[in-house]
């Protein structure tokens, strides 16, 4: 039981830091700044680095929102499964434009969002699995 507690308690500790990190010093940047001003050059159109933008920061809010308002909790791991999925295209990007130190920061952002999305999978299974619902997730559930 103490286990279960000091995970869920390191889980919010890694997702509280995720989201700040998405949603205000990744997301909000390529959202509210012009392209040009970004710190680093970006090669991509504006409206891929607004849509890349617009996914953290929603990314970020499903992190936390869900856990704040006890509802809908399948959203997290979704969240950070999809921040996942961003953060390996980061890195394949960074490693492209030959700036590996960028890319080794995209991939250590890739793992705590791995380890998120894995903690939150499991703790959402054990918690169907004690309460009795199906641990398979349907559209109704989450």
């Amino acid at each position: 039981m103490r286990f279960a507690m000091n995970t869920n308690v390191l889980l919010w500790i890694l997702q509280g830091f995720l989201a700040l990190f998405f949603a205000l010093g990744s997301g909000a940047p390529k959202l509210l700044l012009p392209v040009e001003a970004l710190p680093m050059p970006i090669a991509l159109p504006d409206w891929f680095v607004r849509f890349i933008g617009t996914a953290e920061v929603l990314g970020a809010l499903g992190l936390v929102l869900p856990g704040i308002f006890r509802t809908r909790l399948g959203v997290m791991p979704l969240a950070a499964t999809g921040l996942v999925l961003l953060t390996i295209c980061a890195t394949v990007y960074q490693l492209l434009a030959q700036q590996p130190a960028n890319a080794i920061f995209a991939a250590v952002m890739c793992l705590l969002c791995a380890t998120v999305a894995l903690g939150r999978w499991r703790r959402l299974a054990s918690a169907r699995r004690a309460s009795g619902q199906p641990a398979v997730a349907t559209a109704a559930s989450l």
